[in-house]
């Protein structure tokens, strides 16, 4: 089994990340993709964040139609900062019977731009294949400040431009995504705003928001 793993807060998780772990699917044959929801994430304090139950929930929700698509919930059991070596290590044992070649980690440009800063990130990309998703990211409205989430420690939030992706100093896939404007800060954003979000997640986890009033969700649109 070729598997890869796609990780972040998932706050909430959105068809733009359904959309990409299929691209690495079907463009570079994984058989399994991982959905990896943060603990704590390393490079960025989540502001507006629902519980890791709720986030995993949702993931299992999204990827129920997708014998492809699994949540993955190893950080969150795991607690504390949430560290993709260390991930990758506990993967590589529970699939050991199963894994064929590394597994593949996917992360948006913004992120590869910055990944010399990861924990063990040399160890890292010797012992995984590093897969950079082109991201075409649209500069937030004024509002959404307060949905935005803010960089951590040494990270900056990195750089989307194309000379980014020329620049990489360690092993790693581009992959052709089709670049979908779409973020979790803007569906928080959009929810308190009243505004439509409907069809930028899955039905299932539209459903939930609202069943579960996340991001505020009765304070904003009448029942």
């Amino acid at each position: 089994m070729r598997l890869a793993i796609l990780g972040g807060s998932f706050n909430p998780i959105h068809i733009g990340h359904l959309s990409l772990a299929d691209e690495v699917r079907v463009e570079l044959g994984y058989d399994k993709i991982l959905f990896v929801p943060a603990s704590v994430p390393p490079h960025k304090i989540m502001n507006d964040a629902v519980g890791g139950n709720d986030r995993l929930e949702m993931i299992r929700l999204a990827c129920e139609n997708n014998s492809s698509f699994c949540p993955e919930s190893c950080e969150l059991d795991r607690g504390g900062i949430s560290y993709t070596y260390d991930t990758i290590c506990f993967l590589e044992k529970k699939f050991e019977d199963e894994l064929e070649g590394k597994i593949g980690i996917i992360m948006g440009q913004e992120l590869a731009a910055e990944f010399y800063k990861w924990y063990k990130s040399s160890e890292l990309s010797a012992r995984a294949d590093i897969i950079v998703a082109r991201r075409h990211i649209v500069p937030d409205k004024s509002s959404a400040a307060a949905f935005r989430n803010t960089a951590e420690g040494p990270y900056t939030g990195g750089d989307t431009s194309d000379e980014t992706l020329q620049d990489l100093s360690y092993p790693h896939k581009v992959l052709q995504n089709p670049l979908l404007p779409i973020s979790s800060t803007e569906i928080r954003c959009r929810i308190s705003e009243q505004g439509s979000w409907r069809y930028l997640v899955p039905q299932p986890v539209y459903h939930y928001i609202i069943q579960r009033n996340l991001y505020g969700y009765k304070r904003y649109f009448a029942e």
